[in-house]
């Protein structure tokens, strides 16, 4: 049993890299900088080599900070998975860029409510993930802003072509930064539900530190999805919000890297989702307002107010069907 949910965490983490790649490369193929092909394998490869980077706390938060580890047992853990996989795939199909790392959260916090109620959540992590959910895309959408507005004030005596071309150059540099600053915060997540799962099978210690195998395990499978890319929602991220050029690629995903450095240094498991969804809108509205197809962002945002109750409960009945049947 705790081979094959350490097998569906690897799955959900499998799964979140190919759900989030978006994040990562939309703004770099959207603006047609680099192919798609290749934007996956570029951000792929940061994905991976992020746990060189960063430290675990990300980890530590989500494998202790989340739901108290006393009532953590196989249920637990496969009712949480269970949820945030279906609202994947679920998100994934109708091509709506919700947050895979929020979705876990809801799938924790409702396979645990749903075993010994409300107590059972740890009121500073769980209202620390939450403020994210506001803090990430407000901090992204005012750094994207930030940064287009600086740009536009350096290079005010520069032709748009030459413009173009150094911009085109930096977006390499934006991107892997971004998908760095996606694979440290995103693929901890994982390695706190294996994390979870070792500690409640007397594998080892609350005190004990994180197996490498399991960093290296949570960074492949990160790596691995990316790799195969979720198409769908590249499009949404990429096309659909507002029309961007390198200058404002490079803004958003400068904007976005800052704000995924600043949350995994700080232990916070934060949607990349969010993030760039907020850097794209601050790029885009910085020209003028219209240039945000608001009706596309309020449609996002509805899919953020949904991600963390749905998964909830579609975790909860994993956790009563799991209790019944495994």
């Amino acid at each position: 049993m705790l081979v094959f949910l350490v097998a569906l965490a690897l799955a959900f983490d499998f799964l979140n890299g190919f759900h989030d790649a978006a994040n990562s490369i939309a703004t770099i193929v959207s603006t047609r900088v680099m192919r798609p092909q290749w934007a996956v394998l570029w951000a792929a490869f940061f994905n991976f080599v992020a746990f060189l980077f960063f430290g675990l706390l990300v980890a530590a938060t989500v494998g202790k900070g989340i739901i108290d580890p006393a009532i953590v047992d196989r249920y637990v853990v496969f009712g949480a998975l269970v949820g945030a996989i279906s609202w994947n795939i679920i998100t994934w199909y109708f091509g709506i860029p919700s947050s895979s790392s929020h979705a876990l959260i809801g799938g924790l916090a409702g396979a645990a409510v749903a075993k010994g109620g409300a107590d059972t959540l740890i009121a500073g992590g769980f209202l620390k993930t939450m403020a994210a959910i506001v803090l990430s895309p407000a901090l992204g959408l005012v750094l994207g802003a930030a940064l287009m507005i600086l740009v536009s004030w350096i290079c005010a005596d520069s032709t748009p072509r030459r413009v173009d071309r150094w911009f085109r150059r930096l977006q390499f540099v934006s991107a892997s930064f971004y998908s760095l600053g996606h694979g440290g915060n995103d693929a901890q997540k994982t390695m706190g539900i294996i994390w979870m799962l070792l500690i409640a099978a007397d594998v080892t210690g609350a005190k004990d530190p994180l197996p490498f195998w399991v960093v290296m395990a949570c960074q492949s499978a990160m790596g691995l999805g990316t790799m195969f890319g979720g198409w769908r929602i590249v499009k949404t991220m990429g096309q659909k919000i507002t029309k961007l050029k390198p200058v404002g690629g490079f803004c958003a995903e400068t904007g976005g890297a800052i704000t995924l450095f600043l949350a995994t240094w700080l232990g916070v498991p934060v949607s990349t989702t969010h993030t760039i969804t907020g850097a794209i809108v601050g790029v885009g509205s910085v020209n003028k307002l219209s240039a945000v197809r608001w009706g596309v962002a309020g449609n996002i945002v509805w899919a953020w107010v949904l991600t963390i109750p749905c998964s909830a409960f579609i975790a909860a009945v994993a956790w009563f069907l799991g209790q019944q049947y495994l």
